[in-house]
């Protein structure tokens, strides 16, 4: 890959440190990721300041301003989190709502139709629907 039409020797010089580092800690026999996570980020901020150019340090407002977007991602991250845990507790209390309600489930490519005697599972509630358990999420419509 050519770099030399956008960045200077130095540049790509500090770019081609920065993939080193990333690469070489991922170590060998490693599945690549398809996105960043914080982590990552840390490790490229720490390799940026740990071979920047002496006689050309980075400035103050880089090294904020990519401390911010390091904070921002961290948070970001926590509130991902936090949503999944959400959407969880949401989706077992919709299940929990079904209960002795007569539902139509699909199962393959037919449709079962009953009331829902049970429910069981925490993250990914089953409905036992005469006497079988139907994930939720296969459940199409709900009647009184």
């Amino acid at each position: 890959m050519d770099f030399s039409a956008v960045l200077t020797s130095t540049d790509q010089a500090r770019v081609q440190m920065q993939v080193d580092a990333v690469n070489a800690s991922l170590g060998p026999g490693s599945v690549a990721k398809s996105v960043l996570d914080k982590n990552d980020f840390l490790k490229i901020l720490i390799t940026q300041l740990s071979h920047q150019d002496p006689t050309e340090p980075m400035e103050d407002k880089e090294f904020v301003a990519q401390m911010a977007q390091f904070s921002a991602l961290e948070q970001m991250t926590n509130m991902s989190q936090e949503f999944a845990q959400l959407t969880s507790i949401l989706t077992s209390g919709q299940a929990v709502s079904l209960l002795g309600k007569t539902v139509d489930i699909v199962d393959g490519d037919k449709v079962v139709t009953g009331v829902v005697e049970e429910i069981s599972g925490k993250d990914f509630p089953q409905l036992k629907v005469g006497g079988k358990y139907y994930d939720y999420s296969h459940v199409q419509t709900i009647k009184e």
